[in-house]
């Protein structure tokens, strides 16, 4: 009896041992939505380093638009967490102006729609300073918002400025994906001495991914110009940026029931473009659809395409690239038009199919 008690507590024992390592070795994942990423982001760097600064249209009292920069002003007062009046053309020009002097500012647009007031001051004075000073007067600037086609705000609202910003040269462009992507790259462009695009998306600021132990550090950025395959695939390659990579996710999903395996690229950055990673994924699934949000003519995916047929992947190609993009309209206001001017899902399935030949 007393052996048979004896053996029942060794085993007991073992059993909560285990439980406890098991406890122990498998935490919970922490989860963050890609607006708090951004907030922690900018926080992060606002202490790190006093000459970054944040200033647009609301963006101190009123947390911003967005919510994106919440309890900055009360954080860090009025000198470092600037509201603006309604005037892009004028806290733009004082933004580049005070990169030129020595600080780093994070421009705010409330949308990118609004940046077309103030390109001038983008293009002509941060993005080609660098190359006409030759090299003697860096821009280190940040300018950010959200980009591309909301929901119901109609045509003057509704752009992706991915293509527009990225055809110039002395600019870098990124758009994030993932709360990771939104909170490595949002750090890594506020250490970058060239002006940086950061191009966010409404939709997905409530939207909350999963962080790496990795990304959780103070020091964790991520490489500008590098992409990351979300999703492994043997039979075509996807493309995509910012909120496409979820509607390239959920077609793939869809379509390896059905045998078919996509391989997902997330662009991340768009200028410079990490052509190595894309072409090392079209040599290995022979197939290549690009999926962005904006307009065909002259485009992200028309870019991209081009690459891929200057260099050595255009060999391994077994069909023709297809592009699924916005329609070439001015965006509609009416749900149901909008929803037909923007790719979805099933527009990417079609493509795929068209491209395989199924």
């Amino acid at each position: 009896m007393a052996a048979s008690v004896k053996s029942f507590l060794r085993s007991a024992k073992g059993t909560v041992s285990t439980l406890r390592a098991f406890h122990r070795t498998v935490p919970a994942a922490v989860q963050m939505n890609v607006r708090d990423a951004l907030n922690q982001a900018m926080d992060e760097e606002l202490e790190r380093d006093e000459r970054v600064f944040l200033m647009g249209e609301e963006v101190a009292q009123y947390d911003g638009a967005y919510k994106v920069s919440r309890g900055l002003w009360k954080k860090y007062g009025d000198n470092r967490i600037i509201d603006t009046p309604i005037s892009e053309i004028g806290f733009t020009g004082i933004a580049v102006g005070a990169a030129m002097a020595g600080l780093r500012p994070i421009c705010e647009f409330m949308t990118f729609n609004f940046s077309m007031q103030a390109i001038d001051h983008v293009i002509n004075s941060a993005a080609k300073t660098n190359y006409m000073s030759a090299g003697l007067q860096s821009v280190p600037i940040v300018f950010r918002g959200p980009n591309g086609a909301s929901a119901g705000v109609a045509a003057q609202h509704s752009q992706c400025f991915a293509a527009w910003y990225a055809h110039c040269p002395g600019l870098k462009v990124v758009s994030p994906w993932s709360a990771e992507d939104a909170r490595g790259l949002m750090k890594a462009a506020i250490r970058d001495d060239n002006p940086v695009v950061f191009l966010e998306n409404e939709l997905m600021y409530g939207v909350a991914f999963e962080m790496s132990e990795e990304s959780q550090s103070k020091d964790f950025t991520i490489p500008i110009g590098k992409a990351k395959v979300e999703r492994q695939g043997t039979h075509v390659t996807l493309v995509a940026h910012s909120r496409y990579v979820s509607f390239c996710l959920d077609a793939a999903a869809v379509l390896a029931k059905e045998g078919i395996e996509c391989e997902v690229v997330n662009m991340r950055t768009i200028r410079p473009m990490d052509i190595d990673t894309i072409e090392a994924s079209v040599m290995k699934t022979n197939h290549l659809v690009t999926v962005e949000g904006g307009w065909p003519q002259f485009g992200v995916g028309a870019e991209i395409c081009a690459r891929v047929m200057e260099g050595p992947a255009f060999n391994y190609l077994d069909a023709p690239a297809t592009r699924v993009t916005g329609v070439d309209i001015p965006m509609p206001y009416a749900k149901i038009l909008e929803d037909n001017s923007l790719p979805q899902i099933k527009d990417i399935i079609f493509s795929v199919k068209k491209t395989l030949n199924i």
